[in-house]
């Protein structure tokens, strides 16, 4: 691929991809995470011809799971606000109404109610499909997403 040129993407392959990535960060912002806790009952576990020297921290697991889960999901929420905040701010005000609230709302709520003035359907489609590609790019950059996968077809 030459670096002087932007390459060229399929818009639908992006906006699916972009979409999955935002619905993630709406779960990581909404859903809370529940810490693992270590059992103390053990049960004896029977051990076939198999080697009996192996010893498991349960405990240690655990806790690397409670500590590392959370700051993956942090590390995750900071990535897409940092590429958003480089977008306009139409392209913000879209990605950030439609896709990053925990409230759900519709593509004609947004050109309709939320910009100001209201634009048109395809005025929308074309701010979205602009947000979608200038993202998809950074999050490439971030090792977040395989550019490879979204190139059009027939390009070389």
């Amino acid at each position: 691929m030459n670096l002087s040129s932007l390459p060229e993407l399929d818009r639908r392959l992006t906006q699916v991809a972009i979409e999955n990535m935002l619905e993630k960060y709406r779960i990581f912002k909404t859903v809370t995470f529940e810490a693992k806790e270590a059992g103390t009952t053990y049960s004896y576990t029977e051990r076939f011809h198999g080697p009996t020297h192996t010893v498991t921290d349960q405990t240690a697991a655990i806790a690397a799971h409670n500590v590392d889960v959370p700051a993956a999901r942090r590390a995750y929420c900071a990535a897409i606000d940092s590429v958003v905040e480089r977008l306009d701010s139409r392209e913000q005000q879209l990605v950030r109404e439609r896709y990053m609230k925990k409230d759900e709302l519709y593509d004609y709520t947004i050109y309709n109610h939320v910009f100001d003035p209201p634009v048109s359907k395809d005025t929308y489609v074309k701010i979205r499909s602009k947000a979608f590609y200038k993202m998809a790019l950074a999050l490439t950059d971030l090792g977040m997403l395989s550019l490879e996968a979204l190139l059009k077809k027939g390009r070389e």
